[in-house]
């Protein structure tokens, strides 16, 4: 899957792109190169529609000249001559950034976990195998359930920095991911739910999330009765379903760029409380194994474990160098700097300020699910939600809709609820009254980054509407 030359050869290329920049007289440039290969499966209506397989990437190209900077990509080399003009114009016409220029080189420690063997042995009739078990264990759960959608994938990665103040770096990762669309149409009526889990080593045969799936559409089957007016409810959300909502505020509310702009619901709270006093974030861009960590960030400084929010204190921020030398610039806060928290989206993006692998813990001693509903006492258990896009990152309000929901009452399960509204401010539901439970499991997110987060059930700050 992997050629044997794919480090080296992408690697040549920056260094050819870089000689160029350095025979044109440009100030200071940055050159990225990424190269994906890959198979995966697609499955629908119970049977494996598609296979595929094959590679791309490409080359990306920073200039800074005079603290302007352009930015282009080009997927041959030949190309390069043209690509550099591109982004020398678009420097030119780019406002001056006071005291903004490219980092320098330090010296990066490897992180563990990145890459396994294994995965580049996965071949297509591997993944028909798997794909296989995974139809198999689906009909073996439960012989109404069908896997209506999904696929399963392996890729390998392989990355390459070099840059006019000496940094010069490449490496490859590897990954495995499963998605399923689990539904039951019998009696009718119809559920579904959607699982999925991805690793930097080869998963199970069969992972666990396979059975997740279809244990959530056997248990949304036959709604109950609730009262269908609004109201404030205690609410444990699993993993799945909190994910999608604290990847979209949380994040981006601890990037110093939006924090100093007042762009964040903790802009003007550094050193205050902001989220319950026995909670903290961590960001681990050196985490081994993470979906997100890396020996350096997208501009090549050295990744690092940091603390944000520590026992419901704000005490950290994210930056990378372009934002940290603007805001300064723009008088909005008196010293900043880059912290190794500069991600890119590959290589036709700029790099911008993200996290990496962010991690929610608690002082407190993680809770059983059933120690969870006896303390909500009456509330729901909501697994997934619609529409978290819309949420609010600058005031952490938001509005989504569920048709994965349980009620409880008295710390008992009474069944499912057939859809709801879901609405709140995620800001004020997390300040107090948090708890979280003891299983923690890998999301992604829909801003930068992983996200390792349990169950979490808040106990106030959230309001349903039941369909």
């Amino acid at each position: 899957m992997l050629p044997d030359d794919a480090v080296d050869r992408i690697a040549e290329g920056c260094r050819q792109i870089g000689a160029l920049c350095k025979s044109q007289g440009i100030e200071q440039w940055e050159v990225v190169a990424t190269q994906s290969y890959g198979h995966s499966i697609d499955i629908e209506a119970g049977k494996i529609s598609l296979a595929a397989g094959g590679g791309e990437g490409g080359y990306g190209v920073r200039v800074v000249e005079g603290g302007r900077f352009g930015y282009a990509y080009l997927v041959d080399l030949t190309s390069a001559d043209y690509a550099l003009q591109q982004a020398r114009d678009i420097a030119k016409a780019s406002p001056s950034v006071e005291g903004f220029v490219l980092p320098s080189e330090q010296t990066a420690r490897k992180v563990g976990g990145l890459f396994d063997t294994n995965i580049l042995n996965i071949g297509p009739e591997d993944l028909l195998e798997q794909a296989d078990a995974i139809l198999s264990e689906v009909a073996s759960l439960d012989d109404r359930a069908v896997v209506t959608g999904g696929g399963l994938g392996v890729g390998a990665s392989a990355g390459a920095i070099f840059t006019s103040e000496g940094i010069e770096s490449s490496g490859v990762t590897t990954s495995h991911g499963i998605g399923v669309q689990v539904s039951i149409e019998a009696d009718d009526e119809l559920t579904s739910s959607y699982e999925g889990d991805s690793s930097r080593k080869k998963l199970k045969q069969v992972p666990d999330c396979v059975a997740v799936a279809v244990d959530w559409a056997q248990k949304t089957r036959g709604p109950i009765e609730v009262n269908t007016e609004a109201h404030d409810t205690p609410v444990l959300m699993t993993s799945e379903g909190f994910s999608p909502l604290f990847s979209m505020v949380v994040p981006s509310a601890v990037r110093g760029d939006r924090l100093v702009r007042d762009e964040s619901f903790w802009s003007g709270k550094q050193g205050e409380m902001v989220l319950a006093e026995d909670l903290s974030l961590i960001d681990d861009g050196r985490m081994e194994g993470g979906k997100s960590a890396s020996a350096r960030d997208g501009e090549g400084v050295p990744t690092r474990r940091q603390t944000l929010v520590e026992n419901g204190r704000l005490i950290g921020s994210l930056w990378s160098t372009r934002d940290a030398a603007q805001q300064v610039a723009e008088g909005r806060i008196d010293h900043a700097q880059t912290n190794g928290c500069a991600v890119r989206g590959g290589h036709q993006s700029p790099p911008y300020t993200g996290c990496s692998d962010l991690h929610m813990t608690s002082t407190r001693t993680p809770s059983t699910q059933d120690s969870l509903l006896e303390r909500m006492e009456d509330g729901y258990i909501v697994h997934s939600v619609m529409g978290a896009h819309t949420a609010n990152p600058t005031s952490g309000d938001f509005s989504v809709t569920t048709s994965t929901l349980l009620r409880v009452e008295g710390g008992e399960i009474l069944g499912p609820v057939k859809q709801a509204g879901l609405s709140g401010n995620l800001a004020k539901a997390l300040s107090s009254e948090v708890y979280l439970g003891d299983d923690v499991r890998v999301q992604g997110s829909y801003s930068s980054g992983a996200m390792h987060l349990p169950d979490v059930l808040l106990m106030q700050g959230l309001r349903i509407n039941p369909a």
